[in-house]
């Protein structure tokens, strides 16, 4: 699931019609639609305001947005599979010896 699709999941099920959504975010409706589209991304403070708005975890919707930005940079990439998985074992690595 791509953080647009959330974020039209999060508002169909309240019953929001995409126009008050994209007022409360202080954004204009054809935005909206093109983010809901995965065509454009909500920079990372709407995150809180959609999590609060929704009573979601800001996690989940966090990490949607940061998945949204690395697919973004790597797409177009020959090697952005194998450039990912190496920046999970980096991850990971930091993690084990408490480098992050």
């Amino acid at each position: 699931m791509t953080l647009g699709q959330k974020i039209r999941e999060l508002r169909e099920q309240s019953g929001m019609l995409q126009r008050e959504l994209a007022s409360k975010l202080e954004l204009g409706d054809g935005f909206l639609s093109k983010v809901e589209n995965n065509q454009k991304t909500l920079k990372r403070e709407h995150l809180l305001k959609l999590s609060e708005l929704f009573n979601c975890s800001i996690s989940e919707l966090e990490a949607l947005w940061i998945g949204t930005k690395l697919y973004e940079m790597v797409k177009d990439e020959k090697e952005g599979l194998n450039a990912l998985k190496i920046a999970e074992q980096e991850i990971k690595y930091r993690k084990q010896y408490d480098l992050l």
